[in-house]
């Protein structure tokens, strides 16, 4: 308990407030929590591009109704409206189109013959005229379906218009005819049942027909191969029938025509004497000059080839021509030359030059010389004449050759017309040959009727609609209402900026996580207070979170458990009194001497959870003469002393930040082990801040799933502001789906308590 003679004078209260301001500063400098940046680029280190599997699970357990609302909502839509749809039947008819019909003749129609890179248009514009609306008509008309009870309004369902909407397809102008206008609803509403299928890499197409009657349905299908396979029969007939009549007078044209130009050639070579044998042979004019052409030729080439030898004769030795190589004669005298050398050489070892043997030697080689010499004259006067005969030679026919032109020449001069005429003789014969030929091609192949179109599969009557698909439709809205719930409930999430678990207050404050409470309730009927109700039971998630933080709390400065401990929120209703109330309890219960003081003087708690009064209390001691002992309370619990709030003041920020606020801090510091303040809510107000500048560390709760990012951020700005000493958060209200510390509080608790239960038994 507190007495009168320690409360310090107001002048020393004033003139020690700022000192004692500065020392609370540098000892918060002093702790390893001091510095929030820090604690948040450590943070910051992690990794936020990857995606947290688990986060995700936790939010689709944690709204789990959300999902199932969803997922019921969009089955049971989907079942009712595909149970209230008119079953559907479809019927299928398959087509194979070729892109010639079998050749029976070996005679091309008259119709376009497609070549090998045109066999996707071609496809294509098959694939239209089915879809035509020409065609439709035609099995309108054919089956009567204007008068059948399916098509009796003539008028698309909205299925249908939907259909025909997408596709893109524009509705016909409205006539002012209203046989037009059923005829045009009625074609529209055919055409919106038609689906044409190209059977991929085949030359195969499917034709469906969706209709609420399967008779109908395949009557439908198999009238439109037929009608298609008519009309493709038709185009055939009707070009090869126009074709036929234009040849019959492009003939008799061309006719008269060959009969004037050929006259008027046989005219013209009469009048000029010019005489032409068959078409493929030559004048005798031209084959003497082809004659003289190629002997003038071959004479070139002889005289080229006499004269590269005689141009080696007079430049070179010529010794080395093929001529001197391949004379006998000569290789003969070389060869006796060269012996007599060597048998020189071999008797000049014992005898000398004026010798008479070598002299006769000498004589024989000497005259083995001579020889060779005489006979590359005579080569030498070969190669020579060879070449001035090889010259006159070419002077001579090419003298011919051009006499021969000249002739040549002069027959082409007066045949110029006359090779006019022939031409267009030649022509107009190959035009009449042409179209004669063709003419009688038509009339064989258009009396042919083979199609290049035939019925592969026709259409059998469906036992089975082909929509509505239950199964199918299920499927989806399952995968629909599944996906789609998890993603409403991923939305909602993202949508929700509280703060949700311990990792998200660190990562995005920057804000330590001192400890973590699970939320409780009251068990049975209990009217005691659900704190002390909890804090009663020692193997309870509650009491042990408690434990825990009080723990943390013992290393969260380097002094240990700070002797004057702020509890504040950034709202109400977050636990603070509770967590302020709890700690208080925990301390004393560990042989402490603590004291609670209730600073949430707009909005006290503290003496209802203690069943303590509240007629004096703090605001008696700051507005008035009331002394620290005369306002503090003890409590059931031993070494645990309140300073309930007192009487509601009218200016409650200025009592808190007065002299005498910090005298009563400074006064309890020295009498008791603790002093926990339950400060009021940040955000608003002016009162926490205040407090907090003039208590050694603050601890900020908030509430899991409850309080917004924004909101505690700006709280936290707020007492920082001020240089509060913030050394951590608190988690309270942690529930089940809050991930794995709610799963911890709510089941390994749980599982203590039965196997206590079964032990006790």
């Amino acid at each position: 308990m507190m007495d009168n003679t320690e409360k310090p004078d107001a002048g020393d209260e004033r003139g020690q407030e700022v000192p004692r301001r500065n020392a609370l500063v540098e000892r918060r400098e002093s702790t390893a929590l001091a510095h929030p940046a820090e604690w948040r680029s450590h943070v910051e280190e992690d990794d936020d591009d990857t995606i947290d599997l688990r986060a995700i699970w936790d939010t689709i357990v944690k709204r789990k109704w959300t999902v199932i609302t969803f997922f019921a909502i969009v089955m049971v839509s989907v079942l009712t409206a595909t149970f209230l749809m008119t079953p559907i039947y479809r019927a299928s008819l398959t087509l194979q189109i070729e892109r010639q019909e079998a050749k029976v003749l070996d005679y091309q129609g008259v119709t376009p013959n497609e070549m090998q890179g045109d066999t996707k248009d071609f496809y294509e514009t098959q694939y239209e005229l089915l879809r035509s609306r020409s065609l439709a008509q035609r099995v309108i008309d054919q089956l009567n379906l204007g008068d059948h009870p399916v098509f009796a309004q003539g008028r698309p369902s909205l299925l249908a218009s939907l259909k025909a909407l997408l596709l893109g397809k524009e509705e016909e102008p409205v006539r002012d005819d209203a046989e037009q206008v059923r005829l045009l609803q009625l074609t529209q509403a055919f055409l919106a049942s038609l689906t044409i299928e190209p059977v991929r890499n085949s030359r195969l197409v499917k034709i469906h027909f969706d209709s609420p009657d399967p008779v109908l349905a395949s009557r439908i299908v198999n009238a439109i191969s037929e009608a298609f396979i008519n009309v493709n029969l038709e185009r055939r007939m009707d070009a090869s029938s126009f074709a036929k009549v234009f040849l019959e007078e492009r003939l008799q044209q061309l006719k008269v025509k060959l009969g004037e130009t050929e006259k008027e050639l046989v005219a013209f070579a009469r009048e000029e004497q010019i005489v032409r044998g068959g078409e493929q042979e030559a004048s005798v004019d031209t084959q003497v000059m082809q004659e003289f052409t190629t002997a003038l030729a071959k004479a070139q080439q002889e005289r080229i080839r006499a004269e590269a030898l005689y141009q080696q004769l007079e430049t070179g030795s010529v010794e080395g021509i093929p001529q001197v190589l391949e004379n006998k004669v000569i290789q003969e005298f070389k060869g006796h030359k060269a012996k007599l050398e060597t048998e020189y050489q071999e008797n000049l070892k014992i005898y000398k030059p004026a010798y008479p043997k070598m002299v006769q030697l000498q004589t024989q080689i000497d005259e083995m010389q001579a020889k060779i010499a005489e006979e590359l004259a005579h080569v030498r006067s070969g190669i020579r004449s060879a070449y001035q005969a090889a010259r006159s030679q070419e002077a001579m026919l090419q003298a011919k050759m051009d006499e021969s032109k000249r002739t040549v020449l002069g027959v082409q001069d007066r045949s110029i017309q006359y090779n006019i005429l022939k031409r267009e003789v030649d022509t107009n014969r190959e035009l009449y040959d042409g179209l004669l030929q063709r003419y009688k091609e038509v009339g064989v192949a258009g009396g042919v009727g083979v199609n290049n179109v035939s019925v592969v599969d026709k259409a059998e009557v469906p036992l089975r609609p082909f929509k509505p698909k239950t199964l199918l439709n299920a499927l989806i809205a399952a995968l629909l209402g599944l996906f789609g719930g998890i993603g409403l409930a991923l939305l909602f999430e993202h949508l929700d900026d509280t703060i949700k678990d311990g990792e998200s207050m660190e990562r995005l404050l920057g804000l330590p996580v001192l400890g973590m409470v699970p939320l409780v309730k009251h068990a049975g009927d209990s009217a005691r207070e659900l704190v002390l109700e909890q804090l009663d039971d020692p193997r309870s998630g509650f009491s042990e979170a408690y434990r825990s933080l009080q723990t943390a709390m013992q290393f969260s400065t380097q002094e240990g458990i700070p002797k004057v401990l702020m509890v504040t929120s950034a709202s109400i209703g977050e636990g603070k009194t509770t967590t302020a109330l709890a700690l208080a309890i925990n301390l004393s219960q560990m042989g402490l001497k603590v004291l609670l003081v209730d600073a949430d003087l707009r909005k006290a708690s503290v003496h209802r959870k203690l069943g303590l009064s509240n007629r004096a209390g703090l605001t008696n001691y700051l507005a008035g003469d009331s002394q620290p002992v005369d306002v503090t309370q003890p409590t059931p619990y031993d070494k645990l002393f309140v300073i309930t709030s007192g009487p509601l003041p009218p200016n409650p920020a200025e009592l808190l930040g007065s002299a005498k606020m910090v005298a009563l801090l400074d006064v309890a510091k020295d009498r008791f082990d603790c002093v926990i303040v339950d400060g009021p809510p940040v955000l608003g107000l002016a009162d926490a801040p205040l407090l907090g500048s003039i208590t050694d560390a603050t601890v900020v709760i908030v509430e899991a799933g409850g309080t917004r990012k924004d909101f505690l951020a700006g709280a936290l700005k707020r007492l920082r502001s001020t240089r509060t000493h913030v050394i951590g958060g608190v988690l309270t209200k942690i529930t089940s789906r809050s991930g794995a510390q709610g799963y911890y509080y709510n089941s390994y608790y749980q599982h203590g308590d039965e196997e206590g239960s079964r032990s006790a038994a």
